[in-house]
């Protein structure tokens, strides 16, 4: 896989603009960092094709320290080139193992999303989807952290923002009477089943549910990418900096397609 100057021309302006005496393009440090998350390289192990590892890996950092990407992901949604004109989302986590390359950040920075749960040291990726490829927004948070209190600090992110109406397909970890009452909140419909022990029941859009699936279809996209798979980032800022970089690339990727 390949960012092309098509594509690149079509977020160049979004980047930070280069200063000075720069040998390493914008472009080329795109290419580079794709190369890292597909193959979960370390830096250091860049080709020499792409130039000098250090000089990347500084500008990359910077840019994720910046939250640039975070500034591009919000950018392509406003002018429609991520489209999430949508009648539905759906809302669900996913737990990525943390390598132990990831673990033992330093304490000024805080604490970080990485916790303890049965499957090991883990971090859950909350995310709410349009569609198979389009994140509308998600969240980090420790693995050992439950489902439905991230869900609603995601579903929160959504008020008066026009959503009004909009169906919420969510799982039974989501089925609580605090979660649903948040979405009626909201001006959203709810579509999730009860628990098989509820007392009282409810009614659901069983053929709308079945979009639920859209979202496991986005983190199996996601986790195509090696640096996503596993997190290898001590730092949260560096792992979201990843997943906003994947989502970036396939929306690109899509945009050019014929």
């Amino acid at each position: 896989m390949k960012i092309t100057s098509a594509e690149f021309k079509i977020i160049e302006k979004l980047l930070p603009k280069q200063r000075g005496n720069v040998s390493i393009s914008n472009l080329q440090v795109l290419n580079a960092i794709l190369y890292v998350a597909e193959h979960g390289c370390k830096w250091r192990g860049l080709p020499k094709k792409f130039g000098n590892w250090h000089t990347i890996y500084t500008r990359a950092n910077r840019w994720a320290k910046k939250g640039v990407l975070d500034h591009v992901f919000a950018a392509l949604q406003e002018n429609d080139v991520i489209n999430i004109q949508v009648d539905h989302v759906s809302l669900d986590s996913t737990a990525v193992k943390v390598h132990p390359d990831g673990t033992g950040a330093l304490k000024k920075n805080g604490p970080q999303s990485i916790g303890k749960s049965r499957a090991g040291w883990t971090t859950k990726i909350h995310m709410v989807a349009a569609d198979a490829r389009t994140a509308v927004t998600f969240s980090l948070s420790p693995g050992q952290a439950g489902d439905a209190p991230e869900g609603r600090k995601l579903l929160k992110t959504l008020e008066n923002k026009g959503w009004e109406g909009t169906h919420v397909i969510m799982d039974k970890a989501y089925e609580g009477d605090e979660t649903r009452q948040l979405v009626l909140e909201l001006e959203m419909l709810p579509v999730v089943p009860p628990k098989n022990n509820r007392l009282s029941v409810w009614e659901y859009d069983k053929e709308m549910y079945k979009k639920r699936n859209e979202v496991e279809r986005l983190f199996r996209r996601l986790k195509g990418f090696r640096r996503i798979f596993s997190r290898f980032d001590k730092l949260d800022c560096v792992f979201i900096f990843f997943i906003h970089f994947a989502l970036i690339v396939d929306a690109l990727i899509s945009v050019n397609t014929p």
